[in-house]
């Protein structure tokens, strides 16, 4: 009899064994990158210009990008600013949390794989009716009861339901810790954005400081000639020139307010309030603008964009979801054992005769439920097709992102070479004109509009100048960074930062 039970025994535990390695669904598989040419073609070096940010750059082709791409400005107060913004920010925080969020439904759902064990102990006084129940041994209807038990429950992971729902969790863990590291990268980029901004309105606010500066020298030479009835100046003169002057005027409390603006968006990247604003300033004689940069193969890029790899998790949770749904719809089998001690007093409870045990097994399956598993699996197809059209979405995007920034630091060269060129021949008119002017040969309104020529240049240059370092960080973003470079970021954050 024994060695007919073995053989059934050991077959049913290899059935188990065999049905438990099975999942249902379909098996994610990742997308391939995008072939063939997705980039246009472009020059491989921009112009090169005199002046500040006027050195040419040069993209090239795999070239690796380091995890504190912002170095490459060679700015000890940027460094500073951004390892602050990584720190204290509040959306870095959020991340953090959703992160750990994530990881900590991963490893609840994984406890499924393992037994329930649970323990219960009760205590009772009872009396017992001699009409309505037995009596006990010694025939009193006054006792008490004490009753420890312990049960375990194991579900059966026949088709994998589990499984993939830890797939699907454990996706959705790595979607949360793309976004963090997508949370990085935005915040050093706009930090670095706003420093680039505040360097280029101080600029623009030194110039139109001196521009109104000179008007206002213009307007007092027209009301000198005047007023000593030269008949070099008439009133029509002195009305156009005070117009002009108030205009230019007009144009400096804008780019105050936007300065001010741009230093409390700033210090809201830093986790402070307005009034803690930081003590550091930007100008662009600080920065050092990059002569080499990256532009990365479409298989990289697919690799190294936090938003694409985010958008790969959610497809890859939506597949595993499938084959929750079509688990959900075949038999469950669950086993359960209880084992326990049943006794009238506390000192007799594991005497011999007082034990009990059960175990059983449960096959559920359900009949009839109106469609409701039927829509519920056609809802998750319907959510991996949502987010395999996503995910091809996002790397349309990305590889828009990479486009738009190569043909900006192109033509931000050639417009930076265009305004260095105007800004060289005004200055060159300017300095003719002041020495025509120390020989009398011109008048001094001459030489203020000579001057006044050569400061509107030197606006337009400024503007074209924090344009190239802006479109810059526009490049490393678009590139994805370069946290995978950097070994703190590959660690799993703290709750104190980066």
């Amino acid at each position: 009899m024994g060695r007919t039970v073995r053989p059934r025994v050991a077959a049913a535990g290899a059935l188990i064994a065999v049905l438990g390695s099975c999942s249902v669904g379909p098996d994610f598989e990742r997308p391939k990158p995008p072939a063939g040419p997705v980039l246009p073609a472009g020059p491989q070096e921009t112009a090169a210009a005199a002046g500040i940010g006027g050195n040419s750059q040069r993209f090239v082709t795999e070239m690796d990008i380091p995890g504190r791409w912002w170095s490459l400005f060679h700015s000890e107060k940027l460094d500073r600013l951004i390892d602050q913004a990584l720190r204290a920010n509040p959306n870095v925080v959020a991340a953090q949390a959703a992160l750990k969020q994530a990881q900590e439904n991963l490893y609840a759902q994984q406890a499924q794989f393992f037994p329930t064990v649970t323990g219960n102990f009760s205590a009772s006084r009872n009396k017992t009716a001699n009409q309505v129940a037995p009596f006990l041994a010694n025939n009193s209807l006054l006792y008490n009861l004490y009753t420890p038990q312990l049960s375990i429950t194991y579900v059966l992971d026949i088709w994998g339901s589990n499984r993939r729902e830890v797939e699907s969790l454990q996706a959705l863990a790595d979607y949360q810790r793309f976004q963090l590291e997508a949370t990085y990268l935005t915040l050093a980029a706009n930090v670095a954005v706003d420093a680039i901004q505040e360097a280029g309105l101080r600029g623009q606010i030194a110039a139109t400081e001196r521009l109104v500066a000179l008007q206002h020298e213009i307007t007092v030479r027209v009301e000198q000639q005047r007023a000593v009835a030269l008949g070099t100046a008439s009133e029509l003169d002195l009305l156009a020139q005070q117009a002009a002057e108030a205009q230019t005027a007009a144009t400096l409390p804008p780019l105050q307010k936007q300065l001010k603006q741009t230093r409390d968006a700033l210090t809201a990247l830093l986790g402070r309030m307005p009034a803690e604003e930081p003590d550091e300033t930007f100008l662009l004689t600080e920065l050092t603008l990059p002569h080499d940069l990256p532009v990365s193969l479409p298989s990289k890029l697919v690799e190294q964009r936090p938003d694409i790899r985010s958008a790969e998790e959610l497809m890859h949770a939506a597949t595993a979801q499938v084959g929750v749904a079509i688990a959900a719809m075949l038999p469950n089998v669950a086993l359960t054992a209880n084992a326990g001690s049943a006794a009238t007093q506390a000192a007799q409870l594991f005497q011999a005769g007082n034990g009990f045990w059960s175990v059983a097994g449960s096959l559920d399956q359900t009949i009839f439920d109106a469609g409701e598993l039927l829509h519920k699996r056609r809802a998750a197809d319907a959510a991996m097709d949502q987010a395999a059209a996503q995910y091809k979405e996002t790397v349309i995007t990305a590889f828009q992102n990479v486009a738009d920034g190569l043909h900006a630091l192109r033509s931000d060269a050639d417009a930076l070479k265009a305004s260095a060129t105007a800004d060289g021949a005004a200055r060159k008119t300017f300095d003719l004109a002041s020495r025509q002017y120390k020989l009398g040969t011109i008048s001094y309104v001459a030489l203020l509009n000579a001057e006044q020529t050569y400061q509107q240049s030197e606006l337009g240059l400024v503007q074209a100048q924090a344009n190239r370092y802006a479109d810059t960080v526009g490049l490393f973003q678009a590139l994805g960074g370069g946290w995978w470079n950097d070994s703190e970021a590959l660690d799993e954050p703290g709750p104190a930062g980066r």
